[in-house]
């Protein structure tokens, strides 16, 4: 068996080290650091619609990345939608 290369092992584990899952706790933390960093104050509404936004644009970001792709048709069929083709 060959061995593997240090460069491209050192790479390999570069790219698991990326791959990190935020909690929800964590994600619910920095989005109030962000809320509170923009000036609003914790348990006002301000606050709460800051909140609010920024799940938004999180929600809003997920479907663009699922159904924004060239693969999206529309969900009609395969290769069938409004003049997309799916592949």
């Amino acid at each position: 068996m060959r061995p593997i290369p240090v460069p491209v092992l050192a790479l390999g584990l570069l790219a698991l080290s990326g791959c990190t899952t935020v909690t929800p706790a964590e994600r619910r933390a920095a989005d109030e650091a962000r809320c509170r960093d923009y000036g609003f104050r914790p348990r006002t509404d301000a606050f709460a619609a800051c909140l609010q936004r920024i799940d938004l644009d999180r929600s809003e970001a997920r479907r663009a990345r699922l159904y924004g792709g060239p693969g999206w048709n529309g969900g009609i069929g395969v290769g069938v939608g409004y003049g997309r083709i799916g592949w």
